[in-house]
């Protein structure tokens, strides 16, 4: 009874984090940003005669995720311009480009050579360590599948560790793109560019989105699933002995 209770449990917690990875792995919402340039005042005269002058700011928005990193144009009077964003909300023409291994904000022209081929590298090594981890959860699922009901302790176990992997390797692709927003540099040098060489206003705010913050939850249920299908190849190898 107790052993149909862990499995039950296991069987839950591994599909919801092979939902919620699944879902982080699928949407380009990892990364919400926008920024902005203040345009040359513009002249005009009012009813009275006086001149004045109004100031235009020009806003550009990005979403970024492991297949696309799109960007459309908004403008500075839009109310909750981040919502803009999100699917139901955009317009209908954006720009988009693969993201495998151009992260956001790198190119050509506002990095040298070394820190761009750095940052592919970098991102690089975030694209396998994403694709490893959404085939091992994928590939530990249909073992546990396979395994069911009770009939090999070998394929428990083979689930749990891919579930595992799964969870450890997601693990480190998190961190590293919270390292690559929060410790590196790369936005500080991209802001700098920008400011010398277009725009001296310009500014830049970024977010973390939805497809970012399915990661830990599936992670945490991923582990957890892994440890409990461990525990239930072990005990069905003690009962089969």
């Amino acid at each position: 009874m107790k052993l149909n209770v862990a499995l039950f449990f296991a069987g839950l917690f591994g599909a919801l984090a092979a939902v919620f990875i699944l879902l982080s792995f699928g949407t380009d919402y990892w990364l919400l940003a926008s920024e902005s340039c203040q345009l040359n005042p513009d002249e005009t005269v009012s009813p009275g005669g006086v001149t004045i002058e109004e100031a235009t700011r020009v806003v550009t928005l990005y979403h970024e995720g492991f297949f696309w990193k799109c960007s459309f144009g908004g403008s500075e009077g839009d109310d909750h311009l981040l919502w803009k964003l999100w699917f139901t909300n955009q317009p209908h023409s954006k720009v988009c480009m693969h993201a495998y291994l151009f992260p956001f904000p790198v190119s050509h022209q506002t990095h040298n050579a070394t820190e761009y081929d750095t940052a592919i590298i970098y991102r690089g090594f975030w694209s396998i360590f994403m694709l490893i981890g959404v085939a091992a959860v994928v590939l530990g699922g249909f073992f546990i599948i396979c395994a069911a009901p009770f009939a090999s302790h070998r394929l428990y176990k083979a689930g749990g560790g891919l579930f595992l992997v799964s969870g450890l390797f997601l693990l480190c692709v998190v961190v590293m793109y919270v390292l690559w927003l929060e410790v590196l540099d790369v936005l500080d040098l991209y802001i700098e560019h920008q400011r010398s060489a277009v725009c001296p206003d310009f500014q830049l705010s970024h977010h973390y989105g939805l497809s970012f913050m399915f990661a830990p939850v599936g992670i945490f249920f991923c582990l957890l699933a892994g440890l409990l299908f461990l525990l239930i190849g072990r005990t069905v190898q003690i009962h089969c002995h």
